[in-house]
């Protein structure tokens, strides 16, 4: 077993910073959309938000955001507002440069098409005060509750050998 480490102690060995990827929530009334991530990568049998890595093709994050939401669910966004940043760690793992990640977290509330199950990901909508935390990754119930109110956000989470949260800071200011 590792000797644990304290997420500043670790981000000081960090030689590159974290992959950027995505995550999107959209809301419709007093419901938001989440993914079962049914097939293969990060977060296999979760509740997620729609999101994932940063193609070459894309231009920026937003544009990551809009494609996923294509691939993944079937749908075209047609507003996106950044809500927050959030940066994980993973230094437990075999390879953590391939695990941590600076995530930016997207809210949409309006789209165009039919939502679609794809090879990744089944859409569900959960009334904001039934979201399943419990079948989510440990962090969501942390930072989620403060997005759906509309709180904006930055913050870093730190993550234990069972890929709990560890630590967690929130820090002051823009996610931008």
């Amino acid at each position: 077993m590792k000797e644990r480490i304290t997420l500043k102690a670790y981000k000081e060995t960090l030689q590159t910073p974290p992959e950027q990827r995505t995550l999107c929530f959209l809301i419709q009334g007093d419901e938001v959309l989440l993914g079962y991530k049914k097939e293969g990568g990060f977060g296999q049998g979760k509740w997620v938000g729609i999101g994932g890595k940063i193609e070459e093709q894309d231009k920026d994050l937003k544009e990551a955001a809009l494609r996923e939401a294509r691939e993944e669910i079937g749908v075209e966004l047609s507003d996106l507002r950044r809500v927050a940043t959030l940066d994980f760690y993973f230094p437990y793992v075999d390879n953590p440069k391939e695990w941590n990640q600076r995530v930016c977290v997207f809210i949409a509330n309006n789209w165009s098409g039919i939502l679609s199950e794809s090879r990744e990901i089944v859409p569900k909508w959960f009334k904001i005060s039934e979201v399943p935390f419990d079948s989510m990754w440990s962090d969501a119930t942390h930072w989620l509750p403060k997005v759906l109110r509309g709180e904006v956000l930055w913050g870093e989470f730190s993550f234990d050998t069972d890929l709990n949260v560890e630590e967690m800071n929130f820090i002051e200011g823009s996610p931008e």
